[in-house]
């Protein structure tokens, strides 16, 4: 990480510069963000900025074979196959963990990926607000690829909108404005002016999607799916009661469903390279490693680390009924490499890749960060610390 700006940034930071962020970060939205933002942005250096430039272009290689879906068929639940796939994700999001290698290098290491849209709307929001709460100097960018915040988000209405008109597009989730990411939501409506839409909202007729708008019926031409099937699970009478979104429909998916099972932990034994743990099929797997305090077992049909054992013992192993839906991989240990003013935090780094219809291969856009001092990283881990949560990553132009 950038020694330099680190410096900087923490000798100017301030519990009261902390809540102007706050408060800046919340206004103008209908309420407030409900996840913990961090104190603080990363500062990557360029050296780090790169490798995690060749570790994205090494998976994405693999997801760009012509056997992709060949090779993962088997990732998407029978019972949440949605008709009609199309060709391509819309979206591309690899999480990579800041670790240290055993050359004592600071390098990123594979977590998890997912074909699913993440917090593409409100990433842009949460770096402006740092850069003007803590004087980010414009020499400091979050976008790859010489993007600018303009057409950053030119390409996000092109993904998304694409041909039709904004009110065309829905962004669905089960209970949209429930969800503790709705900010997102909200923000993504701000840019683009598609309406925001729960499940229940969704109307059909012959085949097509509607809404109700203004008391008449306008039809829904693309979806901007931000609906996770894990949330509707424990429901299985959920398509007697809101439209059955799995069947055949008039309807294009940003992106269709079935990518977050194609491009997710599946995923994880076909990838090779010095940025990706080994991971394996818990059943190809020939004999229990003796080592299995490096290793972590996760089940491939879960979501925000939901079952998955950390300390693994040999019975966590021989306990497994379905071990085709799981994997052993390889433990990755994050290096608190960015100095708090306390003491050491782990980072893990999100590149977000956008892939617009009529494109041959997805761009790498935008980035999302996230910071933890406990054991995993995430919200639901680190909610008794400072200095973790949500945040992004500066990189220099």
């Amino acid at each position: 990480m950038d020694a330099a700006a680190r410096k900087i940034f923490n000798e100017h930071f301030s519990g009261e510069k902390y809540a102007d962020f706050l408060n800046t970060l919340n206004q103008g939205l209908s309420k407030p963000v409900q996840f913990r933002v961090a104190e603080s942005p990363v500062f990557l250096t360029d050296d780090f900025r790169d490798k995690l430039l060749a570790a994205g272009k090494d998976i994405v290689d693999v997801i760009l074979q012509p056997d992709f879906k060949t090779l993962t068929e088997r990732a998407i639940p029978e019972k949440w196959n949605v008709a009609n796939e199309n060709d391509h994700p819309h979206f591309i999001a690899l999480d990579f963990g800041v670790c240290k290698d055993s050359e004592g290098h600071i390098v990123p290491k594979l977590i998890e990926l997912q074909g699913f849209p993440s917090l593409y709307g409100f990433q842009v929001h949460l770096a402006d607000t740092y850069r003007e709460t803590f004087d980010i100097g414009k020499e400091w960018t979050i976008f790859f690829n010489g993007i600018d915040r303009t057409n950053y988000l030119e390409l996000l209405k092109k993904t998304i909108v694409g041909p039709h008109q904004p009110e065309e597009v829905v962004l669905m989730d089960v209970n949209a404005s429930e969800q503790k990411t709705a900010v997102d939501f909200y923000i993504t409506q701000k840019h683009l002016g598609i309406p925001v839409l729960a499940l229940d909202e969704l109307l059909e007729q012959d085949g097509r999607l509607y809404y109700e708008s203004e008391g008449k019926l306008q039809q829904i031409k693309r979806v901007y799916n931000r609906l996770i099937f894990d949330e509707i699970e424990n429901d299985p009478d959920i398509f007697d009661k809101v439209v059955d979104i799995r069947k055949p429909l008039d309807v294009e998916w940003i992106t269709h469903p079935n990518w977050f099972y194609r491009i997710s932990k599946f995923t994880m034994p076909f990838l090779k390279g010095d940025y990706v743990p080994k991971t394996q099929f818990l059943n190809a797997i020939e004999a229990i490693p003796g080592d299995l305090e490096n290793y972590v077992l996760k089940p491939l049909f879960s979501f925000a680390g939901q079952g998955v054992i950390i300390d693994v013992k040999k019975e966590d192993v021989e306990n497994i009924k379905d071990p085709q839906n799981w994997i052993l991989q390889e433990k990755v240990n994050y290096e608190p490499v960015l100095q708090a003013p306390d003491g050491g935090v782990k980072i893990e780094v999100r590149l977000l890749y956008l892939w617009p219809d009529g494109e041959t291969k997805p761009t790498l856009a935008i980035n999302l960060g996230r910071l933890s001092r406990g054991k995993m990283i995430g919200v639901r881990y680190n909610k008794d610390f400072d200095w973790v949560g949500g945040t992004v990553a500066f990189m220099r132009m």
